[in-house]
């Protein structure tokens, strides 16, 4: 989904000090030449491609000092923390985030051949030198001065106990105004929803807000400003932040409290039925690729999309999806979290053994990656994401709603989830609604051609005009003053 956690590996993690060290070349050996400058390369990570960027400059006393950048996640400046050069080898450790560079220097000093390894994982990675990195290029995005009022706001989650940080957008005249609160999918996000060199969350609160609708985004727990721990949270936990939202949009004299609205983009499109349920202060909730099926059946559509896309035959892909039913089951049913680690971990072990030798060297499994997997679909957010079934929650929504989702997204597929959504709030009793599929939008609600996930960088869209209009009207249809 963004939506069952998508792997990525390199963290986000920004505004570190920069520290310096040493290089050597080695006494008596042969010049190796030069490392300083701007390396460009890019990680091979399941389908898609994310650049990767090393900053490079040498000090007055002979050392070196950098910063990495991730581009198409948006995180920049991350501190390198040591460099080493021997000969030919290249090292960069990049601690903050447990990322190591291992690669060899060609003679022309041009261009270095290794391998990235994190979290166990060791993937190859081949860096040239670059005069500058391309800009990516997002026409969509808003630039300063904005012709509405942009305001950095915090509020505390007084039942959690902890202060989440925010961007509220308003428009300069007629107050009070409808709102709406944007929440993020699934990972750690930012305000904007970050990722993949977009911020769609800027893009769309932007759009709104030029259109008369007041917009809270916010940060994530543990992102940015906002403090707290999502490691132990799950989609119920995230609503509880919603409603701090909805708290504190209450107490602005900007506001009309009689029109606060929800956007949830992919898991955010669980999270805003759960809130809506609980406050009969939601107005109305949007559901941007939300799911109507529970989680379990979406992990194991985006895995078997996932593998057709890398051209897997079907053979692998039943492989593939029956061992993921096979975790699943583990989940569900082994309430002794140690106990279900280790069946999980043998169900992984497992389906590695099985593989060809070609195939477990492309795959690069290592202990440490085993571990990492067993973690993520071990913890209380997995547990919930796959045993909640959204139906259950949307047959209790009583305010408006619109889903959407795009044609061709291929981690919500809208020909399952959107119908779902549509019978749980007719057995619900809502009359209120609204369920549109947008043809030729994927994920993100960009104009795509295929919606695999290795367009979205690719793409300079971030959302759809189609997608901000449809959410618009429909937002401002719920909150016209009668």
């Amino acid at each position: 989904m963004k939506g069952a956690r998508t792997s990525i590996l390199l963290a986000v993690v920004l505004n570190f000090a920069i520290p310096t060290f040493s290089a050597s070349a080695g006494s008596g050996q042969p010049k190796t030449p030069p490392v300083e400058g701007t390396w460009l390369g890019a990680l091979k990570v399941s389908s898609i491609e994310l650049r990767i960027v090393f900053n490079l400059r040498a000090q007055a006393d002979g050392s070196l000092s950098g910063t990495l950048d991730s581009p198409d996640q948006g995180a920049t400046g991350i501190a390198i923390t040591r460099v080493g050069v021997e000969k030919e080898r290249v090292t960069v450790e990049v601690s903050t985030i447990g990322g190591r560079y291992e690669g060899t220097l060609n003679a022309e000093g041009s261009e270095m051949s290794g391998k990235w390894m994190q979290g166990g994982a060791a993937l190859d990675l081949v860096m040239k030198r670059v005069k500058e990195v391309p800009k990516v290029v997002r026409p969509q995005e808003p630039k300063k001065p904005y012709p509405y009022l942009d305001e950095e706001v915090t509020y505390q989650n007084i039942k959690a106990g902890f202060v989440l940080a925010g961007t509220l957008t308003m428009p300069r005249t007629g107050s009070p105004f409808p709102a709406v609160i944007l929440i993020t999918g699934s990972g750690p996000q930012d305000r904007d929803e970050s990722l993949f060199g977009h911020r769609p969350f800027l893009v769309l609160a932007d759009y709104l807000t030029r259109h008369g609708i007041a917009v809270l985004r916010v940060d994530d727990r543990g992102v940015g400003g906002s403090k707290g721990d999502a490691s132990q949270a799950t989609s119920e936990d995230f609503a509880q932040d919603v409603l701090a939202g909805v708290a504190y949009l209450k107490t602005r004299k900007e506001i009309d409290p009689k029109r606060i609205g929800l956007a949830g983009h992919s898991e955010g499109g669980i999270i805003a039925p759960i809130a809506a349920t609980q406050s009969a202060d939601v107005a109305f909730i949007v559901l941007m690729a939300g799911t109507g099926v529970p989680g379990d059946v979406i992990v194991e559509k985006q895995i078997a999309n996932v593998l057709k896309t890398q051209g897997a035959d079907q053979a692998a892909i039943d492989t593939a999806t029956r061992n993921q039913r096979r975790i699943c089951e583990v989940i569900r049913s082994e309430t002794d979290p140690n106990a279900a680690r280790e069946k999980v971990r043998k169900i992984i072990k497992e389906s590695i053994a099985v593989l060809s030798e070609q195939q477990k060297q492309a795959l690069q499994q290592s202990d440490a990656t085993v571990d990492a997997q067993v973690k993520g679909v071990a913890s209380k957010w997995f547990r919930f994401f796959i045993t909640h079934d959204p139906k259950t929650v949307l047959r209790r929504v009583k305010c408006p709603v619109l889903a959407i989702n795009g044609e061709f997204d291929k981690q919500v597929l809208p020909q399952e989830n959107l119908p779902a959504i549509e019978q749980a709030l007719r057995e619900g009793g809502n009359t209120h609604f609204t369920v549109k599929e947008l043809p030729g939008l994927n994920h993100l609600f960009q104009t795509a051609k295929t919606g695999n996930m290795d367009e979205y960088a690719k793409i300079e869209e971030t959302m759809s005009p189609m997608a901000l209009e449809t959410i618009a009207k429909w937002i401002e249809g719920q909150t016209k003053q009668k």
